[in-house]
C-alpha cells in the first residue's frame, strides 16, 4: 500500500477536497495507478485521468489551507514521482514553497489539467508542450550572447537523456561560439562532444551508480549572475512535444547555491562518472586525482553549503 494514498484517503475521510491527477499512461505503474485511482473516487476523491493526447509527467501538489481566517496556498514541485518504490532508489529533489507567485502558477496549471480553464500566463513556472522548448532555447541564446561581449559564457546540465534535436544544435552553436558546456546525462545522448570545430567546448559525463540519476538541475552563467532551474523534462521530443512537463527558476540564494555546489559535487565524481568521447564511446577516467564518489559523498550527508 501506498502511504501518499493512505494519506490523501484520510484527507478525504476528514472532509477535506481532494483532487487527484492519475496518469495511466505511467510507465511499470499502469495496474497500481488504475487500482488506486479506483480506491481513491470510492472515498470521495475528484480524480481526474490525464489530457487526451498527452502525458501528464510534471510532479506537483498544491495544498490550499485556512489558517487564522486566511486562505495560504503550499506548493512541492519535484524532478521525481510521488513513488515510494522508486524514492528509495532514483536520486531527485523536491521544492517547497509558499510564494503566491508559485502558487498562483500551480493552481493555473491544475485548472488546465483538469479541465476547468484554458491555459493561462504563467510567471515563475514555464510549461512543456506550450513554451519550454523555445523558452530553453532563449536561455542557451542569451549565453552566447554574453560570451561573444563578456567571454564568460557557460552552460551546467544534469539530465536523463538529450535527443532533441533543436537544442542538441543550439548547443553546437553555443559551443562554437565559446560557450563552455557540461552536461551530465545519464542515459541517451545524442549530441557528440569534443568534435573539432563543433563541440569543442562541450564535455559529457555519465553517472552510473548505486542509485539511478533522475534529477534535472540546470544553470546558465547569465554573465556571472547564475540563474538555476530545476525540471521534470528531460531534453528529448517526448518530453517537449507530448507531455505536460514544468521548468521552474530558484530564486533564493541559499537553495542557489546548495544546488550550485550539487552540480558541481557530480562533475568532480571520478569513480561512477564515465565520459562521452568523440568517438561515441565511453570511457572511465584515468585516476589522476583522488577518488571521488558523489552518490557516496551524498550518502554521508556531505552536503551542500560548503566550497566544494
Amino acid at each position: 500500500d501506498s502511504a501518499i494514498v493512505r494519506a490523501l484517503k484520510e484527507a478525504a475521510e476528514n472532509n477535506k477536497q481532494v483532487t487527484i491527477l492519475v496518469e495511466i499512461k505511467a510507465r511499470f505503474d499502469e495496474e497500481n495507478n488504475i487500482r488506486w485511482a479506483k480506491e481513491l473516487e470510492m472515498m470521495g476523491c475528484h480524480v481526474i485521468y490525464g489530457i487526451p493526447g498527452l502525458k501528464v509527467h510534471s510532479k506537483m501538489t498544491l495544498v490550499v489551507r485556512k489558517e487564522e481566517g486566511f486562505i495560504n496556498r503550499y506548493v512541492h514541485l519535484s524532478t521525481g514521482n510521488y513513488n515510494e518504490n522508486t524514492a528509495k532508489v532514483y536520486t531527485d529533489i523536491g521544492y517547497f514553497t509558499c510564494n503566491e507567485d508559485f502558487a498562483r502558477d500551480i493552481s493555473d496549471v491544475f485548472n488546465v489539467v483538469t479541465g476547468y480553464s484554458k491555459p493561462a500566463s504563467l510567471k515563475r513556472v514555464i510549461s512543456a508542450p506550450d513554451d519550454l522548448r523555445d523558452y530553453l532555447i532563449s536561455l542557451i541564446d542569451r549565453e552566447i550572447k554574453y560570451h561573444k561581449k563578456y567571454k564568460n559564457g557557460a552552460i551546467t546540465a544534469k539530465l536523463n537523456s538529450l535527443e532533441d534535436f533543436m537544442i542538441a544544435e543550439k548547443l553546437y552553436e553555443a559551443s562554437k561560439a565559446g560557450v563552455k558546456i557540461r552536461l551530465i546525462i545519464r542515459g541517451i545522448c545524442c549530441l557528440i562532444p569534443r568534435v573539432k570545430g563543433l563541440s569543442d567546448n562541450i564535455r559529457v559525463h555519465s553517472i552510473v551508480g548505486r542509485f539511478l540519476e533522475h534529477t534535472r538541475i540546470l544553470e546558465f552563467n547569465n554573465n556571472d549572475r547564475p540563474r538555476i532551474f530545476l525540471s521534470s523534462a528531460d531534453w528529448m521530443r517526448r518530453n517537449l512535444d507530448r507531455r505536460i512537463e514544468l521548468l521552474f527558476e530558484i530564486y533564493n540564494d541559499e537553495i542557489k547555491m546548495k544546488l550550485k555546489n550539487i552540480l558541481e559535487l557530480y562533475w568532480k565524481d571520478n569513480v561512477k562518472s564515465w565520459e562521452l568521447r568523440e568517438d561515441k564511446e565511453y570511457k572511465k577516467f584515468k585516476m589522476k586525482t583522488e577518488l571521488f564518489n558523489a552518490q557516496e559523498y551524498f550518502i554521508q550527508g556531505q552536503v551542500y553549503n560548503g566550497e566544494v
